[in-house]
């Protein structure tokens, strides 16, 4: 491997090693090494993440391969395991929704039910996937499922609930989330064809309504 000779001292250098996932130094132009732009940290972890989620959704949790994710996020292998340790490290953070959560009930109570609807077609449409829909696989995921199924009655559905006044508030949480999950399945995998050619501001209109209906005492 030859070497780099700085010019003040006369010492030889070692080479720039990018890191795994990231492209090689390029060449400057008085002919010396370039440092390689880095990958943003963060934008790496939400694209392996938004792989992940993805492939779960398709696949059972046994037959994912770190290789696959990596191939789907753009990153290397090696770059997956400096970020989350291992698959079942990486797929702890892909079953929980407490993120998504947030997003979700992030906006006051009187108002929730349109906010939820809105925030679940803008998933679809400017994302590509709403991460709460995850939810509908479960069954591909064996004991993973299990997982699934508990971290969203904990972090969906009962947080919800503790928001809620009035008798009942863990039925009213359920029922308004699963009339939220009704549209998402029609929406973004049944991909209803007259709801796909509405405007998201028509169906919140339309849909909203039964959404907080639910959330009222």
């Amino acid at each position: 491997m030859s070497t780099v000779t700085t010019p003040h001292s006369g010492r030889a250098a070692s080479p720039t090693v990018p890191e795994p996932g990231e492209p090689p130094a390029s060449a400057a132009p008085d002919g010396g090494t370039a440092p390689a732009p880095r990958r943003d940290a963060e934008a790496s972890r939400a694209a392996i993440l938004r792989a992940a989620r993805h492939l779960l959704a398709r696949h059972a949790h046994a037959d994912i391969t770190l290789k696959a994710v990596a191939d789907r996020a753009g990153v290397s292998a090696p770059l997956i395991l400096k970020y989350f340790g291992n698959k079942d490290a990486l797929f702890a953070r892909v079953m929980s929704f407490e993120s998504d959560a947030d997003a979700l009930l992030d906006a006051p109570l009187e108002a929730l039910g349109r906010h939820m609807v809105r925030h679940l077609l803008e998933g679809q449409t400017q994302r590509g996937a709403d991460p709460v829909l995850r939810i509908v696989f479960a069954p591909l995921q064996g004991e993973q499922g299990d997982i699934l199924r508990a971290n969203f009655r904990a972090q969906v559905s009962e947080r919800l609930a503790g928001r809620l006044s009035g008798p009942d508030a863990g039925l009213r949480a359920e029922l308004a989330v699963s009339t939220l999950l009704g549209l998402g399945v029609m929406y973004g995998i049944a991909r209803g064809s007259h709801l796909r050619a509405t405007t998201i501001d028509t169906i919140v209109d339309r849909y909203a309504p039964a959404v907080q209906a639910q959330l009222a005492p």
